[in-house]
């Protein structure tokens, strides 16, 4: 058994820039539901909540035994499994700040066990002790417990990092044979909501939440299931770096990188290594520049970024004034591009060798899409037409096609008419694989990112930093919210 059943698994979902723009646009807005009735569809019993509770809080997936064992006593009530069992994670610092009341209606709708504060509860802490709850239980002949470990879904409130934090580690269920792996939908708190978008969930917090809500919950137990591939990350820098990584990014002892390309500079005698996975995109140049920037005065300055349209603005602020749209007189333009520091290796579909890719001295970044909804909704890839593949020996883009599309983006202006879908961005290569050789040279820095988290990579003059992106082995599954 690979995973939940997919009624139309063959299904190709192609992502389009006409997304969903709010809850509302979910085929949901007319919609009534009850919320007696959404409790006793989502809700478990409660023996069951209260053995994952303290299945977590005690990190031992035994610790709920005693409550498996008293399930018939009267204060416990019914211990019949609900038609579909869910759980929710909340990241409260999303959207404007308004994660906590959400979490409030949430409590109020589930109960306060299968609502998880991600400040309190980690995601990998219930797949190790909240689904390993179930599992002991299911073990010990628990019926209930068994059926609910099948049947469950997880929203996830938050951004597109919060949604990727959650996919993540429930991918860990596949890599421990431990299946089925649940499905994902998304309350839409971020920023850009790329994956929200792109799976119908909306791309913006609704005025109206609290029904819009109750029809997302509602949706999320009836809704399509759909494969998402994921893309792995490795990282191998020379020694002696101070790198400060985003969460998305892990240290590691020891990767296997591909060793049958020649690197054009010089590999380091000790290294660095780090990996991590996204779903969305992995960018490298000006915008991972202006993402960077951005997050660091949300930190240092909360109270300026409470809102998707106060953090537009400054996403704007900052492309101007990182040097994106107006660049220094004084500046050598030939030393913007990323040519000078970058060399991209990729292998086409079903192929097995590498081939160099030129990188346009115009561009200054450039970005290897899975979803094509980036920066809110766009599709900087575009609709190219079927002449146009054929000539490129491109394929019709999807989601679940072991397929990045790479493409690169010129100074702001040209960004700026890509996001408004006037023209295309740089279309640069499809590939299965892609490999970065980097050469800091006269550059110190390199600014990076994979959905929407954001780094800043340092450089060594003359030792090359190696980075490469392949699929994961195995997929994750999303809940669609039309």
């Amino acid at each position: 058994m690979e995973g939940p059943s997919t009624a139309g698994d063959s299904h190709k979902i192609t992502v389009r820039s006409s997304v969903i723009e709010s809850f509302g646009a979910c085929g949901l807005s007319g919609l009534r539901i009850d919320k007696e009735e959404l409790k006793q569809k989502l809700m478990m019993p409660r023996y069951l909540r209260l053995a994952i509770r303290d299945c977590i809080r005690l990190q031992d997936p035994t610790a709920g035994e005693s409550h498996f064992r008293s399930r018939n006593a009267d204060d416990y009530g019914n211990v019949e499994p609900p038609e579909t069992p869910m759980v929710v994670f909340i990241n409260r610092r999303s959207g404007g700040r308004l994660g906590s009341v959400l979490k409030e209606r949430l409590q109020y709708l589930m109960g306060d066990e299968q609502v998880f504060d991600l400040i309190d509860v980690k995601p990998h802490e219930f797949v190790k002790y909240g689904l390993g709850c179930l599992e002991t239980l299911a073990g010990l002949g628990d019926s209930c417990a068994k059926e609910c470990r099948k049947r469950l879904r997880v929203m996830v409130a938050g951004g597109d990092g919060t949604v990727g934090w959650v996919l993540g580690c429930l991918t860990e269920l596949h890599r421990e044979g431990r299946l089925p792996v649940p499905p994902v939908g998304v309350v839409p708190l971020g920023t850009g909501n790329d994956l929200s978008r792109s799976f119908g969930w909306g791309g913006s917090f609704p005025y109206a939440w609290k029904s819009a809500i109750k029809r997302s919950l509602h949706r999320a137990g009836t809704g399509q299931i759909c494969r998402l591939d994921s893309w792995r990350v490795s990282l191998s820098m020379p020694d002696g770096i101070a790198l400060k990584a985003p969460y998305s990014l892990k240290p590691t002892e020891e990767l296997t990188l591909d060793e049958d390309l020649e690197v054009e500079g010089k590999l380091p005698e000790n290294v660095n290594y780090h990996e991590g996975v996204f779903y969305n995109y992995f960018s490298i140049g000006m915008d991972a520049q202006v993402a960077y920037g951005f997050h660091h005065l949300r930190n240092e300055k909360p109270y300026l970024a409470n809102g998707p349209i106060a953090n537009k603005i400054i996403y704007s602020g900052y492309g101007c004034t990182q040097g994106w749209f107006f660049t220094p007189c004084t500046s050598d333009p030939s030393l913007r591009g990323l040519n000078n520091i970058l060399r991209i290796h990729v292998k086409k579909v079903n192929c097995s060798d590498w081939e160099k890719v030129t990188v346009p001295s115009s561009v200054r970044s450039i970005v290897a899409m899975n979803l094509h909804s980036y920066g809110s909704g766009r599709n900087p890839w575009g609709k190219p037409k079927p002449e146009y593949l054929e000539k490129r020996q491109f394929v019709e883009a999807h989601v679940d096609d072991g397929l990045l599309e790479i493409f690169g983006l010129k100074q702001g202006w040209h960004a700026s008419f890509v996001m408004f879908e006037l023209i295309s961005a740089k279309h640069i290569a499809q590939a299965a694989a892609v490999r970065l050789e980097l050469i800091g040279g006269e550059w110190k820095n390199a600014y990076m990112q994979m959905d929407g988290e954001p780094w800043k990579q340092p450089l060594d003059k003359n030792l090359s930093t190696i980075l490469e992106i392949k699929r994961e082995p195995y997929q994750s599954y999303m809940i669609r919210g039309e």
